[in-house]
């Protein structure tokens, strides 16, 4: 059974994940709008179309990263979906399987924003709680008034 919706937004994403899958830059730009921007937990957020296709065209085979899509829902302009990856973390020869899920913007059809959320073992920080540079009060996200590091 699928869990895939047949969606527009959803054959978009897989087009996506098919040029990160072959380090397919020009396919992966025909996904993003201009402004694309990726947030992540664990580093700044990868912005503009050449910017991103680029960055996972490098790192994909580095990595020999192999994304899947498991789950999707769409509603509107958003999409979010659950996803499995295999790659095999530098420095070592040993390919592990990592899942998270990421969601989507799009505008006009192409993607324009993502949020990916995961929690890498390799990766561990006190510092990816959220993700980096996402302006959480613009977009009205609840800010408890807490610091950092309290039980």
């Amino acid at each position: 059974m699928s869990r895939l919706p047949d969606h527009d937004h959803i054959r978009t994403i897989l087009r996506y994940y098919d040029g990160c899958n072959t380090a397919d830059a020009e396919l992966m730009r025909s996904t993003f709008s201009a402004d694309v921007v990726h947030y992540y937990l664990d580093h700044e957020p990868v912005r503009g179309r050449d910017g991103l296709a680029g960055y996972w065209a490098k790192v994909g085979p580095r990595t020999r990263a192999r994304w899947s899509c498991d789950h999707a829902i769409v509603t509107g302009d958003e999409a979010v979906i659950e996803w499995s990856m295999r790659w095999t973390p530098i420095g070592t020869n040993t390919p592990e399987l990592l899942r998270g899920t990421e969601w989507y913007r799009f505008v006009d059809g192409l993607i324009a924003e993502i949020r990916s959320y995961h929690c890498n073992h390799h990766l561990q920080s006190p510092d990816n709680y959220e993700l980096r540079g996402f302006d959480y009060d613009a977009r009205g996200y609840w800010r408890p008034e807490v610091e950092r590091g309290d039980s």
